[in-house]
């Protein structure tokens, strides 16, 4: 059976006292012995009142039987008898149920995380795994699949994958960096940065941190585009701006933060046959269906260059109805990448597909657009 927390705190502490054969635990003993850790544990009050304890007579008894059962450890546990009342122990003074042997279900969760484990040896960060993981199948007798059963999306390739292990250990550290940053365009920079959080986003890795130099304000590195870093003297700035970084980046897609950006509902029609594809894999957490029979969907996000380079991913199954700003830069983006092929579209003889052929619904502004926009509730399209 699943053990949670609190059962194994439960089991922990009945396993001393049976341990201990320099004092008789009875029931009640027992019982104030749970209550203690537990309360120790949560510090919740209702593990402390001796007239209504959170933990029963009742609890105590099934933990025992548990423990002696063969889904437990099959623990020997002897009730003596002391007059009218009757104190616990092990039979064996030795016994402890730390020194049981892992049972097979236990080993077959075991193989399964070393698996996922495995994934993540040759990277640089994770140069402990190979370790961790030799060990592990010495003291259990274990080896991971000898076949690949599993692939997980990464590459451990990547430029600045070297990078994550010191910047994760400035960030634990607490340590300011001196990093050299250079741009795809060849601009360089010069930032003192005081590193919070490192977040994966599309295979590239990217540094969070304080940049104290320019900006004065939160900023994100891709670490594919840092050239080198040093330690400075520099006192360290602590992070008082984000409290939490999963609610930080929840309003994006991506890492983008939009100068001024805010969030808008974002409204998506999708083609009959793309439409299920963005049901079983939502583009964000917001992603709420409007109308199956429409395709239509909607996301609470800040537009950003991510959003968008996923929408022109989904080529012409999908088209931004809302907000119009959103709508003109993708239809600019897909003007622009039309142009370059215009050449080869006014060449065109026998290859009909070629041919440029124009569709009234797809226009900015058709009639069409106009009937769904109106047709939804003006609340659902602007926050």
């Amino acid at each position: 059976m699943p053990v949670n927390k609190h059962a194994l705190i439960r089991y922990r502490t009945l396993d001393k006292c049976f341990s201990n054969f320099a004092r008789r635990y009875y029931i009640e003993d027992l019982i104030q012995a749970c209550n203690d850790a537990l309360y120790q544990h949560t510090g919740n009050d209702k593990y402390s009142d001796p007239l209504n304890p959170g933990i029963s007579r009742r609890q105590v008894l099934v933990d025992i039987d548990f423990m002696e059962s063969d889904a437990g450890w099959g623990a020997m546990i002897e009730r003596v008898k002391d007059g009218r009342r009757v104190y616990y122990r092990y039979e064996d003074q030795e016994y402890t149920i730390n020194n049981q042997p892992i049972t097979d279900e236990e080993m077959a969760k075991l193989r399964e995380t070393m698996l996922m484990l495995s994934r993540f040896k040759g990277l640089p960060q994770f140069e402990w795994m190979e370790s961790l993981l030799t060990n592990l199948e010495d003291k259990f007798h274990l080896k991971g699949a000898s076949e690949s059963v599993i692939s997980m999306d990464g590459n451990a390739f990547a430029t600045g994958i070297e990078h994550l292990s010191p910047l994760f250990n400035a960030i634990l550290n607490k340590t300011t960096l001196l990093i050299d940053y250079e741009t795809f365009d060849g601009t360089q920079y010069h930032w003192e940065i005081h590193p919070y959080h490192i977040k994966q986003y599309n295979n590239r890795w990217f540094l969070i941190g304080l940049n104290n130099d320019e900006y004065k304000n939160i900023t994100n590195l891709a670490l594919d585009r840092i050239v080198g870093f040093e330690q400075v003297s520099t006192p360290f700035i602590e992070n008082t701006i984000i409290e939490d970084f999963d609610d930080y980046f929840y309003d994006i897609v991506g890492v983008s933060f939009p100068l001024d950006g805010k969030v808008e509902k974002v409204l998506l029609q999708f083609s009959k046959r793309r439409f299920p594809y963005i049901v079983s894999k939502p583009i964000h957490g917001s992603q709420k269906t409007i109308s199956p029979t429409e395709g239509l969907i909607s996301l609470d996000v800040i537009p950003n260059r991510e959003l968008e380079s996923i929408i022109l991913s989904f080529g012409d199954d999908v088209e931004v109805l809302a907000p119009l700003s959103l709508r003109d830069a993708i239809a600019t983006k897909i003007k622009n990448s039309s142009t370059k092929y215009e050449p080869m579209q006014n060449d065109c003889t026998n290859n009909s597909y070629l041919c440029s052929v124009e569709n009234e619904d797809s226009k900015i502004g058709s009639p069409r657009q106009e009937e769904i926009i109106n047709s939804t509730d003006a609340d659902t399209l602007h926050r």
